[in-house]
């Protein structure tokens, strides 16, 4: 099975994935963290985004498109992938079509997780963090003391990744280049859309029924 996850940020993309991973045994694979991985290597395109990244600009699509084609040659990826956090734009879609193609493949699925904007700002907003690693949510999930890890005593903190302004604006940008990504799987005949409010686990159970279907 050849799948992409779509989805806005704190939709629960990177927690599925994992979940699907293990249920299909296909690897799940994020740009992030090939990039890490080739960066940690020093491969020549890690060394290549290295430099983008140093500089705080965007890894060209070029480069990118380049590290994802290497990830999908690995013999893990024969009975198929799920692709989390890429194509993020119509080009770069456009791009992994034609990889693919050069590959003798296709993409099969397109998991749409769809999470209204509001519930996205609450949920991101809500996340603490302990520099121990345990995670908390204010409302979900909070401490037993406010403020304070259960596990060790030590502060809790907001990420800047999940304050308010923060998340508008990755809304914001998902919005403008990513959401367009719907429409164009959609007229290929690929888009499947769940319900992003739902359990984690009704979710995994209705992707993976919806992809069983699938001949």
């Amino acid at each position: 099975m050849r799948m992409i996850l779509l989805g806005p940020p704190g939709s629960g993309k990177g927690t599925q994935a994992a979940k699907l991973s293990v249920s299909l045994k296909i690897p799940h694979i994020s740009t992030g963290d090939i990039f890490r991985s080739n960066i940690k290597e020093g491969t020549e395109l890690g060394v290549l985004a290295k430099s983008y990244i140093d500089a705080g600009k965007l890894v060209p699509d070029a480069v990118t498109i380049g590290i994802v084609e290497k990830r999908l040659k690995n013999d893990d990826c024969r009975s198929g992938f799920i692709m989390d956090g890429f194509p993020r734009t119509i080009p770069q879609a456009e791009m992994f079509d034609t990889i693919l193609q050069k590959l003798d493949s296709g993409v099969e699925a397109v998991i749409n997780i769809h999470v209204p904007d509001d519930a996205i700002i609450k949920r991101m907003s809500g996340r603490r963090m302990c520099s121990c690693g345990r995670t908390y949510h204010a409302e979900n999930n909070p401490p037993k003391v406010e403020g304070i890890c259960d596990a060790c005593g030590g502060k809790l903190y907001i990420r800047d990744d999940d304050r308010a302004e923060t998340v508008k604006e990755r809304l914001r940008v998902y919005h403008q280049q990513t959401s367009p990504l719907i429409d164009y799987y959609q007229k290929q005949g690929l888009l499947m859309n769940f319900d992003g409010l739902k359990s984690i686990d009704e979710i995994t159970k209705q992707i993976l029924e919806a992809v069983a279907s699938i001949k």
